[in-house]
């Protein structure tokens, strides 16, 4: 969920100018509201909407507790900041910060990790946007499990990809040794995260760490790998085994400060650079949309299985509610077209449902479309699949679908935002939001996690599985009822097809998929507009690229 700090923007905006004149040679038209409230429909959704949204919200509220309030106590009794408000105190004032898998780690063990026991997101220090990594001391003395590994390495594939600096704020006891084997010898383990901190470097990206707390073990490794790094005093320790295994190991009595400090290392050993004792971007112009009252749509439109039209949702999230509809006509079930959000252009890819033959080639069309004019893309998913039965194979609907993800899998749409006469940005940008269901193949066409999109967001009723769970458990019956009759044994059906339903629907929810980290988060729907304009204006500093497809099957 986005934490929106002040009312002021921290995008880099095109020019009201420029914007206006953009528009005269797109001739966009205004999406209308089209929502009937009066009907049972709209108040039954309403309901079912505002209920998931609080569940979301209280989620959220228990993680933002941190460990719970004995270690959030003892945290503050050493004279530190909890790491948002560590987060709050860095970024530029009154801007915003979009923070990243709020709920990773959520029932993922047999005990709490609040927020994957780190801090991960975007906000701009003096008019730059940067990548945060910050450390929950009171999540297990900030140790990291294998959730938050890969959370942290998550975080630091958005900002290579990006070029987003990266700020590490440390306060880390390094691996959690229960699950060692978890988090230390693989590829993917902990590892990673200082190979990943040296090949930045190298490209230029700047690595910053500041010292908040002890850093033990792999988390010294953190500070000592980034280009920069600066120690609180009083606070900040860095040591490869602290005073207990020092006393064990060697006999040797020291103190925290005296063996690891700032002052040793600021003035001794050269392991940090600064001792420490304890402009924003400006807003430029851009029309919001016609019918700013999203929640009341999101709460009455938007059930927990099914999504209304596209078109209402894009309306509430498009400059003006204009959108040049691409096909309007063919290929119903898909919504292509183009339009401007927060200023920025952008190409809109929306299902609503099954993918026939012809949505699938329309939106091959649109995208090559968009990679030809540079335009970034945002996938609005809310996908049953491909059609399915015996004169769609015959009509070559695999054949269809493989052209769309072949232009989903290669698209590098490099986008240019003149937010001055003399300045000229490039990025590489593909967004997912998954309004609805992301199921089977069609979770591939619109660019699900496995097609590497830019940032992947899901809202509180998504679902997300090979099938819905009712299509499951209707395939799983049918073989345990032929084994069954086999064997001679007598099928309870539907207790069987209950019991799948049961795992799928748990497997399926949000919430799984973000406590996983197949996301980036769980948004409040009506942050959607916000959390995109934010990643679109996160990528302004990567490079060009070129589109290359591989052989299409026609």
């Amino acid at each position: 969920m986005l934490r929106i700090l002040a009312k002021r923007t921290v995008l880099a905006l095109e020019s009201n100018s420029v914007q206006v004149l953009q528009r005269r040679h797109l001739c966009l038209g205004v999406l209308p509201d089209g929502l009937d409230r009066n009907i049972d429909a709209f108040a039954r959704n309403s309901q079912v909407m505002g209920s998931l949204i609080s569940e979301l919200q209280t989620h959220v509220d228990k993680v933002q507790a941190g460990g719970g309030a004995e270690a959030v106590n003892r945290n503050r009794s050493r004279n530190k900041l909890l790491p948002r408000e560590r987060i709050d105190r860095l970024i530029d004032p009154g801007s915003s910060f979009l923070e990243l898998s709020q709920l990773a780690g959520h029932e993922l063990y047999g005990e709490p990790v609040p927020s994957g026991g780190i801090i991960t997101g975007i906000g701009p220090v003096h008019g730059r946007l940067c990548m945060f990594v910050a450390s929950d001391p009171t999540v297990k003395g900030g140790t990291y499990y294998p959730i938050t590994v890969k959370k942290h390495l998550r975080a630091q594939e958005i900002a290579a990809q990006c070029k987003l600096p990266c700020i590490y704020l440390v306060d880390s006891g390094g691996a959690f040794l229960p699950k060692q084997a978890e988090v230390f010898p693989d590829r993917d383990n902990f590892g990673r995260i200082c190979y990943n901190q040296a090949t930045m470097s190298a490209e230029g990206t700047p690595q910053i760490a500041l010292v908040l707390g002890s850093c033990t073990g792999g988390g010294a490794y953190i500070p000592v790998m980034a280009d920069e790094s600066v120690m609180v005093k009083g606070n900040g320790a860095i040591f490869l085994a602290g005073p207990p295994l020092v006393k064990a190991s060697t006999g040797e009595e020291v103190s925290a400060e005296d063996l690891g400090g700032a002052a040793v290392h600021c003035k001794t050993s050269g392991v940090s650079d600064y001792f420490a004792q304890g402009k924003a971007f400006g807003q430029l112009a851009f029309s919001s949309p016609m019918y700013m009252n999203c929640m009341d749509f999101l709460l009455g439109g938007t059930s927990s299985r099914t999504c209304t039209s596209l078109g209402h949702i894009i309306a509430r999230i498009v400059d003006g509610s204009e959108f040049d509809e691409f096909k309007k006509l063919y290929g119903t079930t898909l919504m292509t077209g183009f339009a401007r959000i927060l200023g920025q252009s952008v190409g809109i890819i929306g299902s609503n449902g099954i993918l026939f033959n012809e949505s699938a080639s329309k939106g091959a069309h649109f995208i090559e479309l968009c990679t030809q004019r540079k335009i970034p893309l945002v996938f609005l998913q809310n996908i049953t699949g491909f059609l399915v039965g015996s004169r769609s194979e015959a009509n070559g609907i695999a054949k269809s679908g493989a052209k769309m993800v072949m232009v989903v899998s290669c698209a590098k749409v490099v986008y240019g935002n003149l937010f001055t006469l003399y300045y000229y940005f490039i990025c590489t940008e593909k967004i997912t939001i998954i309004v609805g269901g992301s199921f089977g193949a069609g979770n591939y066409a619109m660019c699900g996690r496995a097609y590497s999109p830019t940032f992947m967001f899901m809202w509180p009723n998504a679902r997300i599985s090979v099938m819905g769970g009712a299509q499951a458990a209707g395939v799983l019956s049918q073989i345990e009822k032929a084994n069954k009759r086999k064997q001679g044994i007598k099928e309870e059906e539907e207790k069987f097809k209950a019991k799948v339903v049961e795992a799928y629907e748990k497997e399926g929810s949000a919430y799984y998929s973000t406590a996983r980290l197949w996301d980036d988060g769980i948004i409040d729907p009506a942050d959607t507009r916000k959390v995109i304009g934010f990643c679109l204006s996160a990528s302004l500093n990567r490079p060009s690229e070129d589109t290359k497809y591989g052989v299409f099957r026609m």
